[in-house]
């Protein structure tokens, strides 16, 4: 090999060298902001979610039945579905609470993972299967937000994001007031979306937009009747499922197999 040859290929050497060097600091860049896996993590899902419904004095027995439905139909539509298997995960958990009064909640469906047809029905039976359990005793958004907020410690099936999703017909009048519960419940990563019924109040979406929802992409749909509950539960379902956003890890992925390829030539 000449002088020259032998110049150009250590050239052409150290050339590869610094490639392969930034892709290294590129892809250590990208593991830093994916960050460590969540302690106690089983599985990884796209989204945790509960559903917060309200059965405070307002909402009749016929009332509380057309919103239990219209979670039930949501679960068992193929549109919701596909916005479940749109994911990089392809799997959410879903947990329900009942609330009313400031310390009036309880947890009716437990934490489920849901990724196949089968096991939304499953949700959706859970759903149809649990009655109401609470009566009266005020409205207390800021009591479900809190009580919420104390339900994902339990799902070890941990997400890129965590969700209340928050459905009445009033605004809080009970407990601490709800920008306060809102705000801490910012603070610790978790979104809270509504679903306002405009039946008693037809301002109520307004409330809820300047008062309940707050989060990185926080989004208010309203019914504007309790019949109108599971055409607007579905569109809210399908909105906050499928709107996650791409995973940090999933750069991390594809850069590291950019590496490898890089290394192969």
């Amino acid at each position: 090999m000449g002088v020259g040859s032998m110049g150009h290929w250590v050239l052409a050497r150290w050339a590869w060298q610094l490639r392969r060097l930034a892709l290294l600091g590129v892809l250590s860049l990208a593991m830093a902001i994916a960050g460590p896996p969540r302690a106690g993590a089983q599985s990884g899902v796209d989204l945790e979610l509960v559903l917060a419904v309200d059965v405070s004095g307002s909402v009749s027995e016929a009332r509380f039945e057309l919103q239990k439905h219209g979670y039930v139909a949501a679960f068992r539509n193929p549109r919701l579905l596909q916005a479940i298997q749109s994911g990089s995960q392809q799997r959410i958990a879903v947990t329900m609470l009942q609330w009313t009064g400031p310390v009036l909640q309880v947890q009716v469906v437990p934490w489920r993972t849901i990724s196949t047809e089968a096991s939304m029905h499953a949700l959706a039976d859970a759903i149809e299967a649990v009655p109401r359990q609470l009566f009266g005793g005020g409205t207390s958004i800021s009591g479900a937000i809190d009580y919420a907020m104390s339900l994902f410690a339990a799902t070890r099936a941990k997400g890129a994001r965590r969700v209340i999703d928050i459905s009445g017909d009033g605004t809080n009048n009970r407990g601490r007031p709800v920008t306060e519960a809102r705000d801490d419940a910012i603070k610790a990563g978790v979104s809270i979306n509504g679903l306002p019924i405009l039946a008693l109040d037809p301002e109520l979406d307004q409330y809820y937009l300047h008062n309940v929802i707050g989060g990185p992409g926080a989004f208010v749909v309203a019914a504007a009747s309790y019949e109108t509950f599971a055409d607007a539960i579905l569109k809210k379902l399908v909105t906050e499922i499928a709107r996650a956003p791409r995973r940090p890890k999933r750069l991390a992925k594809l850069l590291a197999r950019r590496l490898r390829a890089q290394a192969a030539l």
